[in-house]
């Protein structure tokens, strides 16, 4: 049975109770779309064959988000046919389960990272991130000099395992105790440079895409 317009006229003539339940609604919205994506997230297990990241190249991620690479290079192929036919496989969430923060997003000043690995030579790197327009006349992109005077610190590195393993990424002891040896005299050049190396380097099977965005 339909209210009396009486009653809407009565909301619509007090504004405040009019934001308030406005308001509501549009929580409630939010809640209903929000929430399903947010449980679908938290079950999202790796595909076959993707790892938590090693000492080295759990040292180099943070380089990288820690100097704002990924503000110009996303780590994110969609299903648009020009993009996978420039980059490789579409990417799928299984891949970045162990990635915190994540690297998804489509803003490309430069260009998308997700299959990098193992596509130039640690050499080509190198240069490319101590002096870009040496290998890449045209780019724009910033060099890194201080990156290669910065020791790694294992201790630092293991702690940061250990927060990782307590949010569920799968190190053992063994991984953790290991950290400062595999780190030893490695610049934070060194850790960049092995992080790009192993991004996409791993094939996701085409069984881990069924169903994905």
């Amino acid at each position: 049975m339909a209210l009396p317009y009486k009653h809407f006229e009565a909301i619509e003539k007090h504004a405040g109770l009019l934001a308030v339940l406005i308001a509501v609604m549009v929580s409630l919205g939010g809640l209903a779309e929000i929430t399903p994506l947010f449980i679908k997230a938290h079950t999202v297990e790796a595909a076959p064959g993707i790892e938590p990241y090693d000492a080295l190249r759990l040292a180099g991620k943070d380089v990288y988000v820690r100097e704002g690479c990924h503000v110009c290079h996303s780590q994110m192929i969609r299903t648009l046919r020009f993009e996978t036919q420039r980059y490789g496989d579409y990417s799928v969430a299984s891949e970045s389960v162990y990635d915190r923060p994540f690297q998804w997003g489509s803003k490309r000043t430069g260009p998308d990272l997700a299959r990098v690995g193992g596509k130039y030579s640690d050499e080509w790197q190198r240069l490319h991130l101590l002096k870009p327009q040496q290998v890449v006349p045209e780019s724009n992109m910033p060099a890194y000099p201080w990156l290669q005077d910065e020791v790694i610190d294992g201790e630092d590195i293991q702690a940061r395992m250990r927060a990782l393993r307590f949010l569920g990424d799968p190190y053992t002891d063994q991984d953790i105790e290991g950290a400062p040896a595999a780190v030893a005299d490695k610049t934070e050049l060194d850790a960049l440079i092995a992080y790009l190396q192993g991004l996409g380097a791993k094939n996701v099977p085409a069984a881990a895409k069924e169903g994905a965005p």
